[in-house]
């Protein structure tokens, strides 16, 4: 589906995700978790169009993460949107949940439907080429809910993405495409470790949203 110059990306805009039943029942881990990955969820030339919109309505911050007790600046752009009192704490440092645009709430509607969950808060991650990437980790911070799927659309440049078994240390990988979703289900993140993989053989850009449900702390 064409998104029309003048007009905001994905207001109503349903129509351009697909759910391929097929790849949403194939299993891309062995064992111990349960991964899914949905090429072309969204046409190539609204993912292009989103991408651009992203990159320049989103205020775009340097990640900073504490290693060793350092503070590390990071090359990546990250933003952190979520309903009120989502705040996440990552590597040390603590984000206040930016506001839900209109476009996000549609994206996320989108993602939740694939996923068959319901997500409060969302990740973003602005990788400036193929040197941009993301070591190994689990998404198992105490603010997460460990009961829910955490779901992630991929813009822009194809990037190899691993896993990492915790134990034995089997490896899996795939290739993230331009407009791709990948779901992963408990127990996922308590058995393996992810990674985005860098590389000097990628020179463009690439926007990663990640959807999650975070524990909500009423005060």
């Amino acid at each position: 589906m064409i998104l029309r110059s003048g007009h905001t990306p994905f207001m109503n805009q349903t129509s351009l995700f697909e759910i391929d039943i097929k790849q949403a029942k194939l299993n891309r881990l062995p064992k111990d978790g349960s991964v899914y990955y949905q090429s072309a969820f969204m046409d190539v030339e609204s993912s292009a169009q989103f991408m651009h919109h992203l990159q320049h309505s989103i205020p775009w911050e340097a990640d900073q993460l504490i290693l060793f007790g350092k503070k590390i600046t990071t090359r990546r752009k990250v933003a952190w949107v979520g309903d009120p009192q989502c705040t996440y704490t990552y590597s040390g440092v603590k984000k206040e949940p930016r506001v839900w645009t209109p476009e996000l709430l549609v994206i996320k509607d989108r993602m939740e439907e694939l996923a068959h969950a319901e997500f409060n808060s969302c990740l973003l991650n602005f990788y400036h080429d193929g040197e941009d990437g993301m070591g190994w980790h689990s998404d198992d911070e105490k603010e997460l809910d460990s009961q829910s799927p955490i779901a992630s659309l991929s813009l822009g440049a194809t990037r190899k993405f691993a896993f990492k078994h915790k134990q034995d240390k089997k490896t899996s990988t795939l290739l993230l495409e331009n407009g791709s979703a990948l779901v992963m289900h408990p127990p996922t993140q308590e058995f393996w470790k992810h990674a985005l993989l860098k590389t000097k053989t990628i020179h463009s850009p690439r926007i990663n949203l990640t959807f999650r449900k975070m524990k909500l702390h009423h005060a």
